[in-house]
């Protein structure tokens, strides 16, 4: 069982994105993996912070987060939701430029710099953007998950260059910049001394290298535009409007950088008879006047087929019945709704002259004449009982 993102940072869902970044900080640094060489344990916790502070710094997956727990936002990369701790090293150790500064001394420490690596590694290519797809599902596809694959038009990789960018392996060159290491090293003064601090390089954008003669087929680029066939694993329970988020699905980056992310936005196909309210499901039941006087038994759709039910005789328009569990399940937890049957007596509204003269008959007769018990609940009550 994945832990909460908030707890795990240990602030509160009212937490600032400034108190956000500070509580990473803090974690980060006592679990780094430079502090706890060989800790297994320190490591897995390096690795769930991160993947805590990717979802609460943005604004979008916070809200996800906020609203449908680890189900909208935990993307492994395959078209799953449930997530793990997927993040690579690089793109971890990438973060801490944002967090401490690439002029920062402990920015180029934990492996600042605009994505460079602890050690002096290279950045891989610029990362590529995020994509949307929409997804409609049926009712019983949302009450039970579903799996959907899609082809999706993206960048892709170019398998000419094998997404380097060049037109062949002479073409990559060394920057002379920063020597191939992607980085700039630079001696400051600070209030603990001097200290050396590096930064992104300038000419190569932190790949160590320059492309002298760019592959015909992607235009340096590394990728090309073409589609893929990606499947989507949906979890039962989803909403109209809800947004899953397929991690590393997204657009191939440059000259092989990471791909950005897939948002795949949830829409409801409308059921031909059943209505949706939340976990319940709503279904209008009409009957004639002589089945609500002396009973029947009905047959109502459900989301997944038919269920029969009992109307007892003398039962009154308005009067709702409750098949328990029959509604939809709720992303983040074993509850349940409840499918909600609301009875309608029809009034017939073309009557012979041999019709009317029965009516007729029968209203002068008491037991037709309206007598509500005291006991009996008024329409808004009822609602209100219904969703307490």
């Amino acid at each position: 069982m994945k832990r909460d993102f908030y707890e795990i940072l240990g602030v509160s869902k009212t937490a600032s994105a400034d108190e956000i970044k500070k509580a990473y900080r803090k974690v980060a640094m006592q679990y780094h993996p430079d502090r706890n060489p060989g800790n297994k344990e320190a490591e897995e916790k390096f690795k769930e912070a991160a993947e805590a502070y990717e979802v609460l710094s943005d604004a979008d997956k916070k809200a996800q987060y906020d609203r449908y727990g680890h189900a909208g936002v935990g993307g492994n990369g395959r078209g799953g939701f449930g997530g793990g701790h997927n993040m690579n090293m690089d793109d971890i150790f990438s973060q801490f430029g944002d967090i401490f500064g690439d002029d920062s001394p402990f920015g180029s420490f934990f492996g600042g710099g605009g994505g460079q690596r602890r050690g002096g590694g290279k950045t891989r290519g610029v990362r590529g953007s995020n994509l949307r797809v929409r997804i409609k599902l049926n009712y019983e596809e949302i009450a039970k998950g579903a799996s959907k694959t899609i082809k999706v038009k993206k960048y892709v990789g170019c398998t000419t260059c094998g997404s380097t960018g060049a037109k062949d392996k002479s073409s990559m060159q060394t920057c002379g910049t920063c020597g191939g290491s992607g980085q700039v090293r630079r001696v400051q003064n600070t209030f603990l001394g001097q200290m050396q601090t590096v930064t992104t390089c300038p000419t190569c954008n932190g790949e160590g290298s320059t492309i002298a003669n760019k592959c015909t087929a992607c235009k340096g680029e590394g990728r090309v535009y073409g589609e893929e066939n990606i499947t989507i694993e949906i979890p039962a329970g989803v909403q109209e409007g809800m947004q899953l988020n397929v991690s590393g699905r997204g657009n191939t980056g440059e000259r092989g950088g990471p791909a950005g992310d897939l948002i795949v936005l949830i829409e409801e196909e409308a059921h031909p008879q059943l209505h949706r309210d939340g976990l319940n499901v709503a279904y209008d039941l009409h009957i004639s006047f002589p089945d609500a006087v002396f009973g029947i038994q009905a047959e109502v759709p459900t989301i997944d087929g038919r269920a029969k039910i009992k109307i007892p005789p003398g039962t009154q328009s308005g009067k709702i019945f409750r098949l328990k569990g029959k509604g939809f399940p709720a992303v983040q937890s074993y509850e349940k709704g409840d499918q909600l049957i609301y009875v309608n007596v029809w009034t017939p509204q073309n009557l012979s002259s041999e019709e009317k003269a029965m009516l007729e008959k029968m209203q002068q007769s008491q037991n037709f004449h309206p007598k509500p018990e005291k006991g009996d609940k008024g329409f808004f009550e009822r609602v209100r009982e219904m969703f307490s």
